[in-house]
């Protein structure tokens, strides 16, 4: 008798259960640090934010920055946190010191916890990501329309990529950090080598609408891509084919960043322009729920590394960071 595969458990709802103010602008970005102990987000007020991944409470404020925060990411093993911002330049802060708590956690407070600060994009740097095999490469794209390579150890850029004809909206490393996806507002989705800076292949060359915002999938396998007409495609990088197209969520103006959600079943989670937080089931791309709150457009979300949580972030006229559960 050929075994069945095993049925997909039920989808349980997610509530809101706590809301935050860390930020005096609109909220650009939240991340779950790998080790799944802190929440950062980041704000067009130029600060990053350290959080409880659980109350919300703010733990610390990482300063530095003299313009707008877009992105945010985290080495693998949570020491480090790099930020992307409107001042060109990407900062790496020292985040063992939080992590060890007690007396320490408020000396991450200045500028004196940024242990790099990377320079060479000449305009908006929009994205950036760790290397996730190595703390000591990092990844950005910028509205100079290029993509760079960083030794983070030196602050050396080690490839400065001429990757795209209008900037470049998302830059991430698959899993195995051998090669990078980038997004761009020209429409093409494209993959690099990330030792030599070679483009291996263009995933999608689409003119428009303009790609907002890409990523692996967890397993390497896929790339899930966003799109200025309202649609998230699901594209098998290896053969170019698009297998799965979610929509339903409104996306036509800004770079909202989606999440896999890989803890409790396979969903894929998006912010949305009509402020609501979207959750669509993997394989059979229909809406399971849709998170109502936030007052603004939701810009960013992110899914806590082992529990049933959902963090998300809105716009200026909402500000806020909420956090959603499974109810067991």
């Amino acid at each position: 008798m050929s075994q069945q595969p095993a049925p997909a458990p039920p989808y349980r709802p997610y509530r809101q259960v706590r809301e935050a103010t860390p930020h005096s602008r609109a909220i650009s970005c939240v991340r779950f640090s790998p080790c799944g102990r802190l929440l950062a987000t980041a704000s067009l007020d130029g600060t990053v934010a350290l959080l409880s991944p659980s109350s919300l409470a703010v733990i610390a404020v990482l300063r530095g920055h003299s313009d707008g925060v877009s992105d945010l990411s985290w080495s693998t093993e949570s020491f480090y946190l790099c930020s992307a911002s409107d001042d060109r330049t990407i900062r790496i802060w020292d985040i063992r010191p939080v992590l060890a708590g007690g007396a320490q956690a408020a000396a991450v407070s200045g500028a004196d916890r940024c242990v790099r600060v990377l320079k060479g994009h000449t305009n908006f740097v929009f994205s950036a990501n760790f290397n996730p095999q190595t703390s000591s490469q990092i990844a950005s794209g910028g509205f100079d329309c290029t993509v760079r390579i960083w030794d983070a150890t030196s602050g050396r850029c080690t490839r400065a990529i001429e990757a795209h004809s209008e900037p470049v909206t998302s830059v991430h490393f698959i899993r195995d950090g051998s090669i990078v996806v980038s997004g761009s507002h020209d429409g093409s989705c494209k993959i690099w080598d990330a030792k030599s800076g070679a483009c291996l292949k263009t995933v999608i060359d689409e003119k428009k609408p303009a790609v907002s915002f890409s990523m692996f999938s967890p397993n390497g396998k896929f790339i899930l891509v966003a799109m200025l007409d309202n649609s998230l495609k699901l594209c098998n990088f290896a053969t170019g084919k698009f297998l799965k197209v979610y929509s339903g969520h409104v996306n036509r103006q800004y770079c909202i960043q989606s999440a896999f959600s890989v803890t409790n079943g396979k969903y894929i989670v998006s912010g949305s322009e009509d402020n609501c937080v979207y959750i669509w089931d993997l394989q059979g791309r229909n809406v399971l729920q849709k998170l109502e709150g936030h007052t603004d457009t939701v810009i960013s979300v992110s899914c806590h590394p082992t529990e049933n949580k959902i963090a998300s972030g809105g716009l200026h006229n909402d500000r806020t960071v909420r956090l959603w559960v499974q109810d067991s």
